[in-house]
């Protein structure tokens, strides 16, 4: 199973059909960069409270965060491994919510769009220097246009 969509919270509804569809949205970034068939993606759905520890413990910064990539491409690969593990992203739904609201669009558009930047950072996509944040949003844009929901 390429992706993996794990509900780790109970503040903000999930059901099936959401879950399917950041499956449909991971798997579309995944084909888009030819990894499909043999990537893996552990997709995370988590509160304010759990992404804060995350991000206090991973990162230094002690507030929570909408989203973050813990990649596993770095280092060798585990003997016998099958396919490629490109990682976990984790997105607050908390989060999703707010950013929703603010931005005036859809709670599927925000986490569609979450769940595109997480998975790209797992692909080695970054925002640190203009140029490489330009080049981000660019194939964010492309792959969230090819999902019909451009902005």
């Amino acid at each position: 199973m390429p992706v993996l969509v794990s509900n780790l919270q109970e503040k903000v509804a999930v059901d099936d059909d959401l879950a399917s569809f950041l499956d449909e949205v991971v798997m579309a970034v995944l084909k888009d960069v030819c990894y499909a068939k043999e990537a893996e993606v552990s997709l995370a759905l988590v509160d304010d409270v759990h992404i804060h520890g995350l991000n206090k413990q991973y990162r230094g910064v002690d507030s929570p965060t909408d989203v973050l990539s813990f990649s596993m491409l770095e280092g060798e690969p585990m003997p016998g491994e099958e396919g490629i593990t490109l990682g976990d992203v984790v997105i607050s739904l908390q989060a999703v919510e707010r950013q929703a609201r603010e931005y005036g669009h859809s709670f599927r558009r925000e986490a569609a769009y979450l769940a595109v930047h997480g998975v790209l950072h797992l692909l080695g996509y970054d925002h640190l220097r203009e140029e490489d944040r330009l080049a981000m949003r660019r194939k964010e844009d492309e792959l969230l246009e090819g999902l019909g929901l451009a902005r």
